[in-house]
């Protein structure tokens, strides 16, 4: 065994980080260089969110003689059909392998329209590795400053640390799980709530999940307004563009339900959010927490004695929260790919069950 972890439960790829951050760059139009059903959920998935996700089906006797012919077919058929704005050609694993230049590629191909290479496959340990080769190269292209770059490094590492810490990787296997169930922990809540106790709801989201995660804040607002509970959220304005417009759109939504909020982070500080909530959490001194999309970012020792009520989209996030103390801990099965293309809150599950109670 090496110094690293060895996961034998399935973990991201690195090629679908660099898809979705080609998204963020707002790129319209991704390419896959390789076989067709590489990464294919969620190149679907992400063509519910805008963006034209593309593959030059690279097969067996490419494998051989090499596939920088269909790749520059790609690009020149996405530039006349599509007109693009921004594009981006991913590799693969095949790609590096037959070791493939994507550079090359683009530069044959003799097209206009700003496009990035992204060398990539999917034989990293951890998947940040699409995401910083994705912003290497925007970085390169001018489509991002280097201090931003340099931002992204610092956000993409420290929510590496907290899953090897307190998450889905800090163990070689985890056992799947579907938490608690909703019902059960929502009267707990509500019954909390009611009481008067002192209690905080924070949204500390990756991103788009931001979407449904800040739903069972709005739930609970929605059943109990002038309870003596403070709501924090991860929505200031940084990241790229449309993690940007995200947290703006949520902001804006938030406000206009009647949820005033304090501003902790950005949609893309999930990772490096933990211990600034920590503080406030230690500030407030409540008697309870919900936290909604990545709890396990905030030190246990901050809250230690605090009832918890978490919410996750990971079924092998539960153990490790339960482990930490949190009590209560639920998960909003399909999440995902249910933020993807929206442009407002969407309700959770948990939420709906706390509407339901009153």
């Amino acid at each position: 065994m090496s110094d690293q972890m060895k996961y034998m439960h399935p973990r991201p790829s690195s090629i679908v980080a660099a898809l979705y951050t080609a998204r963020d760059l707002k790129a319209d139009v991704a390419i896959l260089h390789g076989p067709s059903g590489c990464s294919f959920k969620h190149a679907r998935l992400l063509e519910e969110d805008g963006m034209r996700v593309l593959t030059t089906s690279l097969a067996d006797n490419e494998f051989i003689f090499g596939g920088q012919k269909p790749l520059e077919d790609v690009l020149r058929y996405a530039e006349d059909t599509f007109h693009p704005e921004r594009m981006a050609v991913v590799g693969t694993c095949v790609a590096m392998i037959i070791g493939e230049d994507l550079q090359s590629a683009i530069e044959g191909s003799g097209i206009t329209t700003p496009t990035i290479a992204v060398d990539i496959h999917a034989g990293y340990i951890e998947n940040i590795a699409g995401v910083i080769s994705t912003l290497e190269a925007a970085c390169e292209a001018g489509w991002i400053t280097e201090e931003e770059l340099t931002r992204q490094r610092y956000m993409m590492n420290k929510a590496n640390e907290v899953e090897r810490l307190r998450g889905a990787a800090s163990q070689p296997y985890i056992e799947a799980s579907r938490g608690d169930l909703k019902h059960k922990a929502a009267q707990e809540l509500l019954r909390l709530t009611r009481s008067g106790a002192k209690g905080v709801a924070i949204l500390n989201a990756k991103k788009e999940t931001a979407y449904m995660f800040v739903d069972a804040l709005v739930a609970l607002h929605d059943v109990c307004p002038d309870a003596d509970v403070t709501y924090i959220v991860n929505l200031e304005q940084r990241g790229l563009p449309k993690t940007r417009a995200d947290a703006e759109r949520i902001a804006t939504e938030l406000a206009a339900r009647g949820v005033k909020a304090e501003l902790v982070g950005a949609l893309d500080e999930y990772g490096a959010n933990g211990d600034a909530l920590g503080r406030r959490i230690q500030e407030i001194r409540p008697s309870f927490a919900l936290i909604t999309g990545v709890p396990h970012a905030i030190p246990p020792e901050f809250t230690n004695g605090i009832e918890c009520f978490s919410i996750t989209n990971g079924p092998r996030q539960v153990a490790p929260l339960r482990a930490i103390g949190h009590r209560h801990v639920m998960v909003e099965i399909d999440l995902h790919p249910k933020t993807l293309g929206v442009r407002s809150i969407v309700e959770s599950e948990f939420g709906a069950v706390l509407r339901s109670l009153t």
